[in-house]
């Protein structure tokens, strides 16, 4: 396990599903917090057992819909800043495990494939991090090199840019754009790839003169 987790584009691959993951809870936790519904018009009529029916009842808790939708905020954020990514990690998984149970209880069309990748998303991280979080079960720890990918600046800078584009979309905007959403995320995460490629090799080009 740790030959691969020494691995540059391992690394990576963790980093951006940290994004991912997070970036999609901040998005939805938004319009929990503002106290909005999902749909644009009241479902008070939708057939009982209906998914319809199942969020339009949580909307109407009020403060309990906004609860969710802080408790998504928070865990995306840690996710999202790299630095705090093992809390994210801890805090995100009963929140997606809650939610795909509750995709495959009621008809979500294939909303439950999302929700199962996103979980096993989450159960991966997890893994990646167990040389840590074995400790939470009285198990020695084991940890990781110094010096990795997953712990530079700018990785946390890209999430905390990302979170702000995210959080900041969502607040101003009562529609949104999903394309839109994700084409500028995109675009951000590539953006922060190329730009740490060509420092690599930049480095590595001094390093040889």
């Amino acid at each position: 396990m740790n030959a691969i987790k020494n691995h540059f584009w391992a690394q990576v691959f963790v980093i951006y599903t940290r994004f991912m993951l997070g970036g999609g809870f901040v998005f939805a936790s938004m319009i929990k917090i503002k106290g909005r519904r999902f749909t644009t018009l009241p479902q008070e009529d939708a057939n009982f057992g209906t998914a319809m029916h199942f969020f339009e009842t949580m909307y109407q808790t009020g403060l309990y819909w906004q609860f969710l939708g802080w408790g998504q905020l928070i865990a995306g954020f840690l996710l999202m800043t790299q630095r705090y990514a093992k809390l994210g990690a801890l805090v995100n998984f009963p929140i997606i495990l809650n939610v795909f149970i509750i995709t495959i209880s009621m008809d979500f069309n294939l909303t439950p494939v999302i929700t199962g990748m996103m979980l096993l998303a989450n159960l991966g991280l997890l893994a990646w991090h167990w040389g840590e979080l074995r400790t939470l079960v009285n198990l020695p720890l084991i940890p990781d090199l110094p010096n990795r990918e997953e712990n530079q600046r700018i990785w946390e800078i890209t999430g905390l840019v990302l979170f702000a584009f995210t959080a900041g979309y969502r607040i101003l905007r009562d529609g949104y754009d999903p394309i839109f959403w994700f084409g500028v995320c995109l675009l951000i995460g590539l953006g922060a790839l190329v730009f740490k490629i060509v420092w690599m090799r930049r480095k590595t080009s001094w390093i040889g003169r």
